[in-house]
């Protein structure tokens, strides 16, 4: 089943085809990553997707419905959640209600209505249960800004799967961080995908990552789409090894 595809998708920036005429489309369930030199397009690919840029020209579906007009909180109602590259945190609160926050907007829970204490207590045990799932529960007590970087990578990505997304964007999920860190994330990533049914489209320059961790990947250079396919075809692809490897054979 697709979730998620765009057709003939373009932004032009003046005379720059930042995104110029891309066909795409992700499965149910898996982690398809774009890959491609600076310039190539890629997280303005992601922002047309979010809904944070809107195209020139060129339609996005998402589960068969055409969302290409809409709005970034209508797409995230519909199930498209989004990390930045940067994250997104509140980094003056603690692990714990940087999750809680999230959940309780997700389940429209308001704050001093004592009717809602038995939502409430549910909240804070799924909240438990997703910082359980992401490796944070004993950390849930420090200030988000204090965590090592790459445990505010893994946390952004929790809170966006705190809204319970059917699709998550991820822009960079490892940029930042030690090859350990890295390994951390995607093996956390990967799994809470396979696991939960979740699809993935992540925005990746580590080779490695890329070819470890991806079921689809999709090589974008000046805008448009050079190859796609499994990782290994497309790391054996003589114009991607050209192009983004550097590799003349």
């Amino acid at each position: 089943m697709i979730v998620l595809k765009t057709e003939q998708l373009k932004k032009h920036f003046g005379e720059v085809r930042a995104v110029d005429g891309v066909d795409l489309s992700v499965d149910k369930g898996s982690l398809t990553a774009i890959v491609g030199p600076n310039g190539a397009g890629k997280t303005t690919l992601i922002n047309l997707i979010s809904g944070l840029l809107m195209p020139d020209s060129g339609k996005v579906l998402f589960l068969d419905r055409d969302i290409t007009k809409l709005p970034i909180h209508a797409r995230a109602r519909l199930g498209i959640g989004r990390c930045f590259q940067i994250v997104n945190l509140y980094e003056g609160l603690t692990v714990f209600d940087n999750i809680r926050i999230p959940l309780i907007s997700s389940k429209g829970i308001g704050g001093n209505m004592i009717s809602s204490l038995d939502a409430k207590r549910s909240v804070t045990e799924e909240a438990h249960e997703i910082l359980g799932r992401f490796g944070l529960l004993e950390r849930k007590n420090m200030i988000a800004r204090d965590l090592p970087h790459g445990d505010k990578k893994i946390l952004d990505i929790a809170v966006a799967y705190a809204l319970n997304p059917a699709m998550l964007l991820l822009d960079e999920p490892t940029s930042g961080v030690s090859t350990f860190e890295k390994t951390k994330v995607m093996e956390l990533t990967r799994g809470l995908i396979k696991g939960k049914g979740i699809t993935a489209l992540v925005v990746e320059h580590d080779m490695d990552v890329v070819s470890s961790y991806s079921d689809k990947i999709v090589v974008l250079h000046q805008g448009k789409v050079l190859a796609e396919g499994p990782p290994k075809e497309v790391m054996e692809n003589h114009q991607v090894r050209s192009v983004f490897l550097g590799v003349e054979k």
